[in-house]
């Protein structure tokens, strides 16, 4: 199984990080602040205004170590990685099967059914651990929602009937997250999604984590040797990954969602380490966003048994266990792709 490694997160404005013989040095302020041995990462993410050296990207490169270039907020730049590893023939197949309106049906199926299964675990933990009282009746009818929608998506589908089927779970499930955040309601609230930009304090925290999954998920894609922009629920669409798009819709819940939740309940993030901006965008400051990369990692390195391989698997290494059985499933040595289930 492969090793989880860690991912360096850069968020002090002005740094600048360096290459030193095998080791990345970060220096501010003309002091070195930190070195961190290369063999340690697996990437790097550098937001807002961090740089590197041609010489850092070259090493990085060499080792198989993503750079990934983010606004403070979150927002996705441009990424840095060296020649494309796997094999060719892969990334062939890829292609031809997204072409394959059948074949993207099913596993666009298959993905949506693990993210609707994974969604409906959330709301049930919180109806059995009778975390809202008073949303109780709600949480219980969307339970019951989301089941039906399971039942509808087990028969073979068009690929438009499975992205109706997944904007309808999200409307439902969404529709009773504030019911799940039981403490500091008066700076965290919930009242719908919204991204670009987020308005709420909620959404500014499950924004950045969706952004540090999908980074996660873009670089496991490539370890194992597919086309992260190339997706099959998600289509083709310039400076889109649509692949990376699709695998993490059954993380969201299980990684992104349930920390974010965890944060805001144990007080972990406080509404002060939020501000607004003249056009109404939410950030979150330094030290918080600081808590919630420390958080994220924390979460990463436990461990839990994958429901197919029947494997103890650290939380971080995820997306790399289901980008290898999916392309186990395009090379044609699996009968079909065995989505995430949370359990």
């Amino acid at each position: 199984m492969k090793k989880l490694l860690n991912t360096l997160y850069v968020t002090t404005q002005g740094a600048y990080l360096a290459k030193e013989g095998e080791t990345v040095t970060v220096r501010h302020d003309k002091s070195v602040k930190l070195r961190v041995p290369i063999h340690t990462l697996s990437s790097i993410v550098c937001l807002g205004r961090v740089s590197c050296s041609p010489a850092l990207m070259g090493l990085c490169g060499q080792r198989n170590v993503h750079i990934s270039f983010l606004t403070e907020r979150g927002r996705f730049f441009a990424r840095v990685h060296g020649a494309v590893s796997g094999n060719v023939l892969l990334r062939r197949q890829q292609y031809r099967f997204a072409d394959d309106e059948n074949f993207s049906a099913t596993l666009a199926r298959d993905i949506i059914l693990a993210k609707i299964a994974n969604s409906r675990v959330v709301l049930m933990r919180a109806v059995r651990e009778g975390q809202s009282s008073d949303g109780l009746p709600d949480l219980e009818k969307t339970v019951e929602r989301l089941s039906f929608l399971i039942e509808n998506l087990k028969q073979a589908a068009p690929l438009e009937f499975v992205r109706g089927r997944e904007g309808e779970s999200s409307r439902a499930y969404f529709s009773v997250f504030d019911h799940l955040i039981t403490a500091q309601k008066e700076d965290f609230f919930f009242r719908g999604r919204s991204r670009r930009p987020p308005l709420d304090r909620m959404n500014a925290l499950l924004s950045f984590l969706y952004t540090l999954l999908a980074h996660d998920v873009g670089a496991a894609l490539e370890g194992i040797g597919l086309d992260p922009a190339v997706g099959f629920l998600h289509r083709d669409r310039p400076g889109r990954q649509g692949l990376a798009l699709d695998l993490m819709e059954e993380f969201r819940a299980f990684l992104a969602d349930r920390l974010a939740l965890t944060l805001v309940n144990r007080q972990q993030v406080r509404g002060k380490g939020f501000r607004t901006t003249e056009s109404g965008a939410i950030l979150m400051d330094d030290a918080t966003r600081k808590e919630v990369l420390v958080a994220y990692q924390k979460r990463k390195q436990e461990e839990i048994q994958h429901p197919f391989l029947g494997e103890r698997v650290a939380i971080g290494l995820l997306p790399h266990v289901q980008a290898m059985l999916l392309a186990r499933y395009i090379r044609g040595d699996t009968d079909g792709y065995p989505p995430f289930f949370w359990r």
